[in-house]
């Protein structure tokens, strides 16, 4: 055993990794956030504090908190193998041409571990690696037609400012964690930084993991070779407990990776139902965790107009390998409270009127962490959710979320949980 796990939604939080608000997000503008899934461009210095008041509340409740950044370039300094591999994964002749790619590769690969880090995330500039420039890096612009044509602010490494979001491209249920080939090809390179640092870093090289995706190769390295073919992440993925996982399947996450991904879970004997949500294909609904979260062991809230009339499919083992068995579920709500083995789930319905309801869920009211039963944090802004959770007796911890939300999404979405407790 790894000591790793998550082993449901709302058992006490142990250990969780974040991202803070970095150079990717000062790389968005008003002429490429929306290329970069952001609705705004974000004021980063405040963004910052807003995500160390959001940290600094996790840790005085006893959570351990890891940073992304630093887990990624401590795993890049582990191993020349672990440069290695982020070099080739990407940088090629499709992103820097034939004639630039072995100089450039060699260069990122002289590196220390937090430089390379910060670029692998925050992006990097022909400018900045001064290709075709006197003592640059990389061909002259005679000797190469991506040095010649390209602008001086074009990216040979692309900015990754939805890092922010960890929960997506890895995912824990229970004993095991999934690398997940994400939807928008924006997002795919965050999971091969997931990748090496579950691949190389100290702290997780040599614990044992189990993982749920991509499968291990034959050289006992991680297979990513199928990645983005078809997609699942971590916002539709939640460990309810009681041997049960609920998946939405909608704008991010399709069906035959539900179906790829179930069936690793029955074959390992780590779950024995998979409750999945058919959920709008909308942005404004991207994930199950958008409109839909659990806040205690038998309460959770819920933004009405979309799963007051979802449907909901329980799998299970079918009766040979490799086959599941697909039942319907007559109420969405009643197939949560089963799973979760409770007599009925309540459910706090998004707070206001209809407007209000929807500029809420809009603005992640129905995203919360869990830190241990019934004690969840949310944004401030959502004052009515707010309030109408806390008189169902759940203690909400309010976070102020007026930069970080301006990517959609909230403290679930924020944190990628790596210990947590079973149901009480």
């Amino acid at each position: 055993m790894s000591g790793y796990g998550v082993h449901s939604e709302v058992g006490r939080l142990r250990q969780v990794i974040v991202h803070r608000p970095d150079l990717s997000l000062e790389r968005l503008t008003p002429f490429n956030h929306d290329d970069l899934l952001f609705d705004d461009v974000l004021w980063v210095e405040h963004a910052q504090k807003e995500h160390d008041a959001f940290v600094a509340l996790m840790r005085e409740r006893g959570i351990e908190v890891l940073y992304h950044h630093e887990l990624l370039a401590e795993a890049l300094d582990a191993s020349p193998e672990a440069k290695e591999h982020a070099v080739e994964r990407t940088v090629s002749h499709l992103t820097v041409g034939p004639v630039l790619v072995d100089e450039v590769r060699a260069e990122l690969t002289s590196w220390d571990g937090p430089r390379l880090a910060r670029h692998l995330i925050g992006g990097l500039t022909k400018d900045e690696l001064g290709i075709g420039l006197p003592g640059g890096v990389g061909a002259t612009p005679a000797d190469s037609l991506v040095a010649s044509l390209t602008r001086r602010r074009d990216f040979i490494l692309p900015p990754l400012p939805n890092s922010l979001f960890q929960r997506d491209p890895a995912a824990w249920l229970y004993g095991g964690v999934c690398l997940n080939p994400v939807f928008w090809h924006a997002r795919r390179l965050e999971t091969v930084n997931q990748s090496l640092i579950y691949r190389y870093h100290p702290r997780f090289a040599d614990a044992g993991l189990q993982y749920w995706y991509p499968p291990l190769g034959d050289d006992g390295g991680l297979d990513e070779e199928d990645f983005g073919r078809a997609s699942i992440e971590g916002g539709d993925m939640m460990p309810l407990g009681n041997r049960a996982v609920a998946i939405g399947i909608g704008e991010r996450s399709t069906a035959p990776m539900v179906e790829k991904l179930a069936l690793e879970l029955f074959r390992a004997d780590a779950a024995d139902r998979v409750l999945v949500v058919d959920l709008p294909p909308s942005r404004a609904y991207m994930h199950l965790d958008t409109v839909f979260t659990l806040l205690d062991v038998g309460t959770a809230t819920a933004f009405m107009p979309v799963m007051g009339s979802a449907r909901a499919y329980s799998l299970r083992p079918g009766d040979r390998d490799g086959s599941l068995e697909v039942l319907p579920e007559d109420d969405v709500f009643a197939a949560f409270a089963d799973a979760l083995g409770v007599p009925e789930l309540v459910v706090v319905p998004t707070g206001g009127d209809d407007d209000q309801q929807a500029r809420e869920q809009w603005g992640s009211a129905n995203n919360f962490l869990a830190l241990e039963p019934g004690v969840v944090v949310g944004y401030h802004k959502n004052v009515w959710t707010n309030r109408t959770i806390a008189e169902h007796g759940v203690e909400v911890l309010e976070i102020e979320g007026f930069e970080l939300g301006k990517g959609r999404g909230g403290a679930r979405c924020m944190t990628c949980p790596t210990k947590r407790d079973p149901l009480p």
